[in-house]
């Protein structure tokens, strides 16, 4: 029994810093993951500027970090919360919604778990950056996609294919670029503060 136990605190150990109360760890991190994500809109800090003229954003960063730190039901809920905001706050038709404004959300997390779980044998910092790439991938390519595909109020789909590639060529490729930088970032600085945590323990 008590080499089981070792060997369960050795993996939470090597996760990072953990309470013992999973649950309410998982509540927290994602409490404040989605309150960073209201925030970032709210302030429109989350909205960059590019050389292009475009802004950016890194709205549905936190959504892919919770599901990196906390596993894919934080990335559902963070991601779920940032829908459900986006939803209410929409000035356009795309966004009003529900099914494009939220839907998509739900999976950012949820895929960036599993491609960070999945290439994290091979090098964390990769994983990470994987993790934030196909986080914004699933955020982009579902959301044009339904964009394309629904038809709005107006009785047409709410983009044209030339409408939606013109988004992944100015746009998304650079939301890509600073999701993937924010989460090596963010993920190897609290996979340092483990470490540094269980050394001096």
């Amino acid at each position: 029994m008590a080499s089981v136990t070792t060997r369960s605190t050795a993996i939470d150990d090597e996760i990072g810093f953990m309470p013992r109360n999973r649950t309410v760890r998982t509540v927290v991190v994602s409490g404040v993951l989605a309150a960073v994500a209201i925030a970032l809109a709210v302030t429109r800090i989350g909205f960059i500027p590019m050389p292009t003229g475009i802004n950016a954003t890194i709205l549905h960063v936190p959504a892919i970090i919770a599901g990196v730190m906390e596993g894919p039901i934080a990335g559902l809920a963070v991601g779920g919360i940032f829908g459900i905001f986006s939803f209410l706050q929409a000035t356009t038709p795309l966004f009003q919604n529900p099914l494009i404004a939220i839907g998509p959300r739900l999976l950012i997390g949820v895929v960036a778990y599993f491609v960070y779980r999945a290439a994290k044998p091979i090098n964390e910092p990769v994983a990470l950056g994987l993790a934030g790439l196909f986080g914004t991938v699933t955020n982009t390519a579902l959301v044009l996609g339904l964009a394309v595909t629904l038809n709005g109020p107006n009785g047409v789909p709410y983009l044209t294919p030339q409408q939606a590639w013109g988004a992944v060529t100015t746009q998304s490729w650079w939301e890509a670029i600073l999701a993937i930088v924010i989460t090596v970032a963010v993920g190897m600085a609290v996979r340092g503060a483990g470490r540094m945590r269980k050394s001096t323990v």
